[in-house]
């Protein structure tokens, strides 16, 4: 393990952290599909690390590319629709 790998992990770590904040500090749906695309990051860094194979490894890369397509899809989705009114 090299120190480009461990700051690559702390980096998925610390993202995936802040998606669980924005999902549930801030309440906005897309920071859950970020934690979950970073979440799986950090775990196949992990098992690569701890020398251990994962047989679903072509299923979890298939779920983060969805997850984050999805945080994204919502953002542009926001983006588009107009504000709320205010009082």
């Amino acid at each position: 393990m090299n120190v480009l790998n461990v700051s690559s992990l702390i980096i998925e770590a610390v993202v995936a952290t802040l998606g669980f904040w924005i999902a549930l500090g801030k309440k906005q749906a897309y920071g859950l599909f970020i934690a979950l695309t970073f979440t799986i990051y950090v775990i196949y860094d992990l098992s690569r690390f701890a020398n251990f194979s994962l047989p679903w490894h072509d299923e979890l890369f298939l779920i983060a590319s969805i997850s984050i397509g999805l945080a994204v899809l919502i953002l542009l989705i926001e983006k588009q629709s107009p504000p709320p009114p205010t009082a």
